[in-house]
């Protein structure tokens, strides 16, 4: 009995597996692709149009010359309705209204569909950016981040330094190539909607995948290049793989796809996080190569900016895009056989800051800044100038000639005594184990540092001690505190420090929250400090570069670290000797800008600014301008590089900015 069951269930079965078949089949094809599809559909339109063509010429064979005539009559009414008005009898309406009604479905209705899907899939593709570039001479950044896109404003923005940039590499026009894990709408937007760039976003070339990927790199022609950026990566503080690996990883792609093709490197600006890689990312990248410390660099403007109140305001001008000076850097052979107090006279809206040197072995460059006025310009020296725009620091044939200033050699000061600063740090990110190391590295001044966070504190000491931070070297002390919260806030006394660090928390799942939260904890630090008489120096980190004016009037100094490092890289980029000028203007020893006060200088009561220049040239020192103590009617108190005739009428709450050698 369950015998005759069985045979009776694969007997009825039998034509559902042979009906699964060829499903499955047609599946397989399918799927392969529009070529396919239509393949599948033009078979199924021949076959309707053999078994229309056999239908009507049975009871119709003397209407009909041969068969193929018949199975052509079917065709032309399975693809074209207008045929159906000339038929005659009823049979062959019949046949040709199925096969009209046919040819909707699978004709016009099926094959359209394929056609629409196919070219929708195309354009999406086109969209991703998945096409390799045809390009020569042009700028890879590789990857996306919240630096790109003002890193590719200032690109843009850099007229006269672009300029330049191209003639040196013979071309004619600015191309801009981005890689992105995935190209769309949403970062075209994104560069839209970036002061510096609004319209020009079109001219930013898109292109899908990771820097890691040896067909990314040949997708934006990377070996072509004329300088390929590498912004840092940012990391969860949970992710095993650090951006610095990252980067590593992209240098030894580029480095092992120019092995393969046999072709010359191209010129990098890499970034990194910690700097003690600086010798891995040489050793992984033979070619020519300029690495920017990401975390190094911010932290040593914060303590810089500790050191020197208000200094912000100085590299936010220098350091960010928009109106105001920059720090530019000309051949030696524009101003070759002058002296530098000789090039100071031809440049009027100009201010000399330096040269660098070549040094005796070829390798690598030697500071002279400030440097000596009866220094001769040699065609090998490199110039450093402060301006306004790049074409102040060339010569101007209409322009009259300065008198020229010398320069004495700097005084030797007098000892200072060891001064100590109390630092109250809040908030947590993966830059505060170098912010530490920066703070230790001054070893002529006391610190005394306390670190707030709601991160444990086992947490944070094990990052310090994987950095090598040291918080014996500067008094520093873990707290566990939300500065969110007013009560902890409160007990922790912040009008007794001298200064307030506020830090974005590179913990939070966005930049707009971390820098939320950071607002929200800045404004409350204000209403306790209102309560106080004493007011510390408040510097509040940003990380979203959007956020920048929603704290319109604040009293506090604001930092906002991926607008100031995109402009390191771009600007690198386009003359890789400015990383040695930034390094020497915010590093511990060396050149630096500080604040002074008028009184220390034998100054008239009424001076313009060139006599101000002569006057601190006697004590070996270079003026750069002045810090008001009231703020102009933009909210501005830097006035840098002011026109030589002007008369500042300075007071007593003023202060000169100089540039200065500390040893």
């Amino acid at each position: 009995m369950l015998g005759g069951i069985t045979v009776c269930l694969d007997e009825c079965m039998l034509p559902f597996r042979i009906v699964d078949r060829i499903k499955f089949v047609v599946e397989r094809q399918l799927v392969k692709g529009a070529g396919f599809q239509l393949l599948v559909v033009g078979l199924f339109i021949a076959l309707i149009s053999l078994i229309g063509g056999l239908l009507v010429i049975l009871p119709h064979a003397g209407k009909f010359e041969s068969v193929s005539d018949a199975i052509w009559w079917a065709f032309l009414r399975l693809t074209d309705p207008g045929y159906l008005g000339d038929d005659v009898g009823t049979w062959q309406r019949v046949v040709s209204t199925l096969l009209t009604i046919s040819g909707y479905v699978v004709f016009m209705g099926t094959l359209v569909a394929i056609l629409t899907r196919w070219l929708i899939a195309k354009m999406e593709d086109l969209e991703r950016g998945l096409t390799p570039v045809t390009l020569k001479n042009h700028i890879v950044v590789l990857g996306w981040t919240a630096q790109t896109p003002p890193l590719v404003a200032e690109l843009f923005g850099s007229s006269a330094r672009m300029a330049r940039f191209l003639e040196k590499h013979d071309t004619q026009k600015l191309r801009l190539v981005v890689l992105a894990d995935e190209a769309g709408a949403t970062q075209l937007h994104e560069l839209a909607s970036e002061p510096g760039i609004r319209r020009r976003a079109r001219e930013v070339i898109l292109r899908s995948g990771s820097a890691l990927q040896p067909e990314a790199l040949h997708r934006v022609a990377c070996l072509e290049a004329a300088a390929v950026i590498v912004p840092s990566q940012v990391q969860g503080a949970d992710s095993l793989v650090p951006a610095d690996v990252e980067t590593v990883k992209a240098l030894l792609s580029i480095a092992a796809e120019a092995r393969h093709l046999s072709s010359a490197l191209p010129f990098v600006v890499a970034e990194i996080q910690d700097m003690r890689k600086l010798a891995v990312i040489e050793r992984a990248y033979p070619g020519p190569v300029e690495v920017v410390a990401g975390d190094a660099t911010i932290s040593r403007l914060m303590v810089q900016n500790v050191l020197h109140p208000n200094l912000s305001e100085v590299y936010n001008e220098l350091l960010t895009a928009g109106t105001g000076n920059e720090i530019f850097v000309r051949g030696g052979e524009t101003a070759e056989g002058q002296t530098v107090a000789g090039l100071a006279a031809r440049r009027p809206d100009a201010i000399v800051l330096g040269l660098l040197r070549p040094e005796a072995s070829g390798q690598g460059w030697r500071m002279d800044m400030p440097a000596r006025t009866d220094a001769v310009i040699r065609p090998e020296d490199r110039v450093v100038l402060l301006a306004r725009d790049y074409e102040d620091t060339g010569p101007d044939p209409k322009a009259a000639l300065l008198p020229e200033i010398e320069r004495q050699a700097p005084r030797p000061s007098a000892p200072r005594e060891r001064a100590s600063q109390r630092v109250l740090v809040l908030g947590w990110n993966r830059r505060v184990p170098s912010l530490v190391t920066e703070f230790a590295s001054y070893t002529d001044r006391e610190f005394s540092l306390d670190l707030v966070s709601v991160i444990p504190m086992e947490e944070r000491q094990r990052e310090l001690d994987r950095y090598g931070s040291d918080l014996a070297r500067v008094n520093g002390r873990l707290l566990d505190a939300d500065y969110m919260v007013e009560e902890d806030l409160k007990r922790l006394e912040p009008a007794g420090y001298d200064t307030v660090l506020l830090l974005s928390s590179d913990r939070i799942g966005s930049d707009e929250e971390a820098d939320a939260r950071a607002m929200v904890g800045y404004l409350q630090l204000e209403e306790i400090l209102r309560e106080g008489n004493a007011r510390p120096n408040v510097i509040m980190e940003l990380s979203d570069p959007d956020n920048r004016h929603l704290l319109y009037g604040h009293q506090s100094e604001m930092l906002i670290s991926p607008m100031i490092l995109s402009h390191v890289l771009a600007q690198v980029a386009l003359r890789r000797e400015l990383r040695l000028v930034l390094d020497e203007l915010f590093t511990q020893g060396g050149a630096e800008i500080q604040f002074r006060d008028p009184a220390d200088y034998p100054l008239p009561a009424s001076a313009d600014f060139r006599v101000v220049e002569k006057t601190v040239a006697a004590e070996g020192e270079v003026a750069l301008g002045v810090f008001r103590a009231k703020a102009n009617e933009q909210g501005r108190h830097l006035q840098l590089n002011p026109p030589r005739n002007l008369y500042l009428e300075l007071t007593a709450s003023d202060r000169l900015v100089v540039l200065c050698h500390t040893g």
